[in-house]
């Protein structure tokens, strides 16, 4: 299919558009509201810190691992039994995560979670993509499910807030269980039915190469991204690789693949996953340090630092609004340039903070958020409706991956260029009071110079660090932004040359 289709939607794919949102509302409040539990959570069941750092990691762990296996799942079994029997078993692992008596507990509750996570996005995008066929509407039901997903991870910690400072510390497990409740009652009657009707039986030493791949790559990078650059982590991260090559000479050989390796050679499919890749890459890694110039930089607390997001947030959602329309007049390929390109000035603004730019901040958490929400909402729309309809779930679990690996890279790289720079740009200026050990615990984060700087009452110590930390971030938001224009430039010609249209042909 190239151009608009003239099918045009029809007043049940609408009702069941709003049906499908739900899943993506609750999965993306799920992955904030946890972080806000934490302190509760923390004096309720007394967790070790490696079973405090399992309960918040272990979710997007494992749904990111699963989301390709899931998506092809789909397409062999039906795309909407899978978003039910899926639905169903993140309500019963949320409840059980509720009223767990112990973190182990809690862990095993919240791995059920990401497991059965992963079955709802991609059979969302596919079902859309399945329900969609003119390409304006398609758009806006793209636009649609990434506006709700922002959505989401604002009102989670609202909605959150309100149920810890009333309930206890699981009501917070509880919001998915109304809101599945509904889908679970209105699927089968508004939801059509999609599969592959000629998909054979899954291949289970791909999906087991596949997810061990995905696993181990996000297990070493999350551990380099917390801890710093070391081989432990390193070595998990070869591995992966490793065993990624592994799947890709498999599906090579095999005449009914995993992945259709085939869909890489439309340019559409691969450009757009590389502008979902470095969208993520660079928001993500970039706020990371968004809260903590907002509270150790300007000292503000905790909530003012919160509310001074959400404008960042309101961009997003803003954007993901604006795509649906934007398409009317502009090219998809020209609208990911231009969200691409909105995000680099965003992070290029960064470059200019001093340590009391709050108006600075503001605007350029705007501009990062609203180009990261046009590229992701055009981005993800072009990967899903580049495949064809019968494979429609792998092309969005590998939408998904793409976003979900380049989260967690660009929190690993730029979080560790910045940790170099800040180091390197603090140990020279460490005042001489300073005894050693007080120093080099000064030197690991900007939060940790501050609570120094607090309880010796040491204010040059806290000046030097912020200013360590300003200029630390000029240098890794340059880097950041610099690299965007290279993705931007890459899109810009690969459209000029009429390579990012949307065509299922293979």
């Amino acid at each position: 299919m190239t151009g608009a289709s003239n099918i045009k939607a029809t007043r049940r794919e609408w009702i069941g558009l709003l049906i499908l949102v739900l899943p993506t509302l609750l999965v993306s409040m799920d992955m904030t509201v946890t972080y806000l539990a934490l302190p509760v959570l923390s004096a309720s069941l007394k967790p070790t810190s490696a079973e405090l750092l399992w309960i918040t990691d272990i979710f997007g762990f494992l749904e990111a691992g699963l989301l390709v296996v899931m998506g092809a799942l789909g397409d062999r079994i039906g795309l909407r039994k899978l978003l039910i029997s899926g639905a169903l078993a993140f309500t019963a692992a949320s409840v059980f995560a509720a009223f767990s008596p112990t973190a182990f507990w809690l862990i095993i509750a919240r791995a059920v979670m990401g497991i059965t996570g992963a079955t709802l996005l991609p059979t969302v995008l596919s079902l859309i993509r399945n329900m969609f066929h003119d390409d304006v509407e398609r758009t806006f039901a793209m636009g649609l499910y990434t506006t709700c997903f922002s959505a989401g991870t604002v009102l989670g910690p609202v909605i959150g807030g309100f149920l810890l400072s009333h309930f206890w510390w699981g009501s917070i497990f509880l919001m998915p269980v109304p809101i599945i409740l509904i889908l679970l009652v209105t699927a089968p009657a508004l939801l059509p039915e999609f599969k592959d009707p000629d998909a054979k039986a899954l291949d289970f030493s791909s999906a087991i190469l596949l997810i061990a791949a995905t696993l181990l790559v996000i297990f070493g990078v999350k551990q380099m991204a917390q801890n710093g650059f070391s081989w432990f982590p390193l070595l998990f991260t070869v591995a992966g690789a490793g065993l990624a090559a592994l799947f890709l000479r498999r599906q090579k050989l095999l005449p009914h693949p995993l992945i259709d390796l085939n869909l890489f050679r439309i340019s559409g499919f691969t450009v757009a996953l590389a502008a979902l890749f470095i969208g993520l890459f660079s928001w993500s890694g970039i706020f990371l340090f968004v809260g903590q110039y907002l509270q150790s930089v300007l000292g503000l607390n905790s909530f003012n630092a919160g509310l001074w997001m959400l404008p960042g947030a309101m961009g997003s959602i803003l954007f993901c609004m604006l795509a649906p329309v934007a398409v009317r007049r502009f090219s998809r390929g020209k609208m990911i340039v231009a969200g691409l390109t909105i995000l680099a000035i965003g992070t290029a603004l960064l470059a200019l903070l001093t340590t009391s730019s709050l108006s600075l901040l503001v605007i350029a958490t705007f501009l990062m958020s609203a180009g990261c929400g046009l590229t992701v909402t055009l981005g993800i729309d072009m990967v899903v409706s580049s495949a064809p309809t019968n494979k429609a779930g792998a092309a969005a679990g590998i939408s998904e991956t793409s976003t979900a690996f380049g989260g967690s890279f660009g929190v690993a790289i730029l979080g560790s260029i910045y940790t170099a720079l800040y180091r390197g740009s603090m140990a020279p200026n460490i005042p001489a009071d300073v005894n050693s050990g007080d120093a080099d615990t000064a030197l690991s984060t900007i939060g940790s110079a501050a609570a120094i700087a607090n309880k010796l009452h040491n204010v040059r110590l806290l000046n030097q660090a912020r200013e360590a930390f300003v200029r630390s971030l000029h240098i890794t938001a340059a880097i950041c932004a610099l690299t965007i224009v290279v993705i931007v430039v890459m899109v810009a010609v690969k459209n000029k040359k009429g390579g990012l249209t949307i065509s299922n042909n293979l």
